[in-house]
């Protein structure tokens, strides 16, 4: 078994090809790590000729997230999926947990891989709200088998680092499939400059949905010949998008909430089209430390630092740019993977895209 928790070179980005998407300025890294305090961590599962799989770990802050939660709320775009610690997301408005990403057959296995992780570190802990999302990477990997282990999910954690994020075929894109081309893990992020707050939101998806692709409004799923219900791309329309949107600005569940719609917007300028078979959600947290809310509770009355709503929409365009910039980097840093019974899904032609791109430009 070929059992990876980084990779030791990082794939090309979509910016290594001059396409730039957006007004707003990418963070130093252009990456959800560009929010202080965020780590991403990845174990990549490859055995033999059938097992493309793995977990991708998101930990909101360096310090113990049971103890210290944050506001989180989630949105879905199409229910077409098994999140799991929805409800008391919803209920509550915050995440004790590292955010966990696998295929859909491992969510239980990474529910318990977090339960345990929480336990070993807070004794007399009785209920633990594991957050787990999922995409179906089982045209490349077999699915059935539940080849994810606790271990991997505890692997993907203990490795978190708030350096770059390797995307593509890593972690918990190792086996999934975007826009009939391989997808994978993309991460974007966006500084808001001084005078809309200074803020930033940094992204992290993982990609394995259906549309019509478009890079930078150019449609590039049309001048390749690969659109939905086309005979190239039958039946691949469905899939799922996993989408992680962490910001540092002081914000409540009720505005992140608004912010995690925003995503969906992103994932919509890619193509996206939330189809009936498509799981697509988007998990929003804040890190801001004045609003992290505490297990043990001294004074009975909480105080928040809450963002004005009037001040929301540099946020909103940050969101929107970083989920479209994530997801096509999820695309270009993948590569062509052949996996179970010999099914193979190719890379995206990125270079031939960007000679269309600038034909079409003439």
């Amino acid at each position: 078994m070929l059992f990876l928790t980084f990779y030791s070179a990082f794939s090309q980005r979509l910016r290594d090809y001059d396409i730039k998407p957006g007004v707003l300025i990418p963070g130093q890294l252009n990456a959800i790590t560009d929010v202080q305090g965020v780590k991403v961590g990845h174990t990549t599962i490859v055995e033999g000729e059938n097992i493309r799989t793995g977990v991708t770990a998101i930990i909101p802050h360096p310090g113990d997230i049971f103890q210290e939660k944050v506001p989180a709320a989630i949105y879905i775009g199409n229910g077409f999926g098994k999140l799991a610690g929805y409800s008391q997301v919803e209920e509550l408005g915050n995440i004790e947990t590292p955010i966990v990403l696998t295929n859909t057959l491992s969510v239980p296995t990474a529910c318990n891989a977090l339960i345990t992780y929480t336990l070993n570190r807070n004794k007399d802990v009785r209920s633990v709200n594991a957050v787990v999302g999922e995409t179906n990477d089982g045209w490349l990997n077999d699915i059935r088998g539940r080849h994810v282990k606790e271990k991997h999910v505890l692997s993907a954690i203990e490795s978190a680092t708030n350096g770059p994020v390797a995307e593509g075929n890593v972690g918990a894109g190792t086996g999934t499939i975007c826009f009939g081309f391989k997808g994978g893990i993309g991460t974007s992020s966006r500084f808001l400059p001084d005078d809309l707050g200074a803020y930033t939101v940094g992204v992290l998806v993982q990609t394995n949905f259906g549309g019509d692709l478009k890079i930078d409004d150019f449609n590039a799923g049309e001048a390749l010949g690969k659109f939905p219900f086309s005979e190239s791309i039958r039946n691949q329309e469905d899939g799922s998008c996993m989408i992680v949107v962490a910001t540092n600005a002081p914000i409540g569940p009720r505005n992140l909430k608004r912010l995690a719609k925003r995503a969906m917007l992103g994932l919509a300028k890619t193509g996206g089209i939330a189809s009936n078979g498509s799981g697509d959600y988007v998990i929003a947290f804040s890190t801001a430390e004045e609003n992290r809310i505490p297990y043990n509770v001294e004074n009975p009355v909480m105080e928040i630092q809450e963002l004005h709503n009037d001040k929301m929409s540099p946020l909103f365009l940050a969101t929107i740019e970083a989920t479209e910039e994530a997801i096509l980097n999820s695309l270009v840093a993948a590569k062509t993977t052949t996996g179970r019974d010999g099914h193979k899904i190719e890379a995206l032609p990125i270079e031939k895209i960007v000679k269309l791109r600038k034909n079409t430009a003439r």
